[in-house]
């Protein structure tokens, strides 16, 4: 008989995580072993990131619009509308202050007193300093721009009478957007080779260190923000995370496999339903969440800029931190749970900030598909906490027990 061939090569080899790991390991050996052939390499991270960068606008505009033009529906049943986006503002406020809060403690992207400063990083430490104009900032700020007229049109869809056709049209533009994005994802590979070698060459070996700091600093952040922040909001309802975890066990793999939490989003609607969560409450305040509650996103974000700024050496001020975390409240409700979007995002709000270097970028691309997983985890997790929470405030979930309509321990 004729011995079945094994699938697992070929997934591996459909795998961009794989490629990006190679990808990796070939721009740290290119940096280590030809240092002066690896800084060429700088120009294929670039291209990537202004690829990249030609999504941000239109991402962040339309996922805004949507957002605000879902509301519509949300006035229906105003009461649960209004709780839901409190709810997600405070709950992802905190997480970005947490994100912040953690990279100024342990000082991921601290290498030494110069860190990775250049002589153009310089210039970017005085422009921090500088006394901050936010007329000027918008006026030279094409994603506060994209901002502020998604905000506007949003509005204005909730007060027109075709808004259902419009808001349709824009679903359509937005699914092509992000394939199109999915698309350009595939080129990551060759963003993290270049941004990789060119910092190996440039740095050397050492440079890796921050890396893997910033790696360990977000995963356990995360960790802390899903058990010990997410755990005590759930305590207040009398129920575990951890049980909660253990009831979408099987969602929870999958968004893991998939590094985006939008292929579980049906799984979850029906599970949180099965659990006594009502269709109204559920149908709102979940696909709502997967735009304007990503706690693990804002996160990664937060922690990923103040990295950055350290790893230049850009000292920022008080009020530009503030100025980030203000910015980062906006900016984070634009990425939604699609692969990729996060760097988008990321890339978005290092390019309104003007205060660090943009080719930082490259630093973080390499990295990125790892810390994908849990961001998509906590955003996963979070949504779930948000609706139970919303849920049982409506009283909802009123005779709860450990075990849910179908037997499963929950």
């Amino acid at each position: 008989m004729r011995a079945k061939t094994s699938l697992f090569p070929s997934v591996i080899f459909k795998n961009l995580t794989f490629w990006v790991l190679i990808a990796i390991v070939g721009g740290v050996l290119l940096g280590h072993l030809a240092p002066e052939t690896a800084r060429e390499m700088k120009i294929v991270g670039d291209t990537f990131i202004s690829i990249v960068k030609v999504f941000i606008a239109p991402i962040i505009f339309l996922t805004i619009v949507l957002g605000i033009a879902g509301m519509g529906d949300l006035r229906k049943v105003g009461r649960i509308g209004f709780k839901a986006l409190l709810y997600f503002e405070v709950v992802t406020t905190f997480a970005i202050g947490i994100g912040v809060a953690a990279a100024l403690l342990i000082r991921p992207g601290h290498i030494s007193r110069s860190g990775l400063a250049t002589g153009d990083a310089s210039d970017y430490t005085l422009k921090a300093q500088q006394a901050f104009d936010w007329w000027e900032f918008f006026k030279t700020n094409l994603t506060l721009q994209a901002l502020a007229l998604a905000i506007v049109v949003g509005i204005a869809l909730n007060y027109f009478r075709q808004r259902e056709r419009v808001v349709a049209q824009l679903y359509k533009l937005s699914g092509f957007v992000f394939k199109l994005l999915k698309v350009v994802m595939w080129l990551a590979p060759a963003g993290a080779f270049g941004g990789m070698a060119y910092t190996v060459g440039k740095f050397g070996l050492q440079s890796l260190l921050p890396l893997g700091k910033l790696m360990l600093t977000m995963y356990l952040t995360m960790a802390i923000f899903v058990f010990a922040i997410l755990g005590s909001i759930l305590r207040c309802y009398k129920i575990r995370i951890t049980d909660l975890i253990r009831y979408l066990k099987p969602e929870l793999l999958i968004v893991l496999g998939t590094s985006s939490s939008e292929p579980a989003l049906p799984n979850l609607m029906t599970k949180l339903e099965r659990l006594g969560c009502s269709k109204p409450v559920v149908g709102l305040v979940v696909p709502t969440g997967y735009s304007f509650n990503l706690d693990g996103t804002s996160i990664y974000l937060a922690m990923s800029v103040i990295f950055l700024a350290q790893l230049y050496d850009v000292h920022l001020s008080f009020t530009q931190i503030l100025t980030i975390v203000g910015l980062l409240m906006v900016t984070s409700k634009g990425a939604a749970g699609v692969t990729g979007s996060g760097f988008v995002i990321l890339a978005s709000t290092m390019t309104a900030i003007h205060s660090i270097p943009l080719e930082g970028l490259g630093f973080i691309i390499g990295i990125d598909k790892f810390m994908s997983e849990a961001r998509a985890l906590t955003n996963f997790v979070g949504n779930a906490v948000a609706t139970i929470v919303i849920s049982k405030n409506e009283g909802d979930l009123v005779n709860l027990t450990l075990r849910d309509t179908e037997g499963e321990i929950f």
